[in-house]
């Protein structure tokens, strides 16, 4: 069962929409156009949002081409979370393997 709460910000939520965005380019960049329609936010909202993911590391936008980009700190989180499940599979094997292997 849902319950419904009072506190859900529309602009933290609007913030997480750009951060999801972001990752569908991390090398190249995406538009800020692109992320406005993703947020569904006007071109001043995503301004402040993108000046926001900066300032916390999380954002940078290349010069060159005035894409916006994640800088390398979320996606270094998801690798630990890889690593963790990786990890968590080779005991769950090496369990497995301690209570089914044929006693001699």
């Amino acid at each position: 069962m849902s319950r419904k709460t009072t506190y859900t910000s529309s602009s933290q939520q609007r913030l997480l929409k750009v951060l999801m965005a972001l990752f569908a380019d991390v090398v190249t960049g995406v538009p800020g156009t692109v992320l406005a329609q993703a947020a569904g936010c006007s071109p001043s909202a995503i301004t402040r949002d993108l000046d926001n993911l900066r300032t916390a590391g999380l954002a940078e936008r290349d010069e060159e081409t005035g894409l916006w980009r994640l800088t390398p700190r979320l996606p270094q989180q998801a690798v630990k979370v890889f690593n963790a499940v990786e990890r968590a599979g080779a005991r769950y094997e090496q369990a497995r393997n301690r209570y089914t292997r044929n006693p001699d």
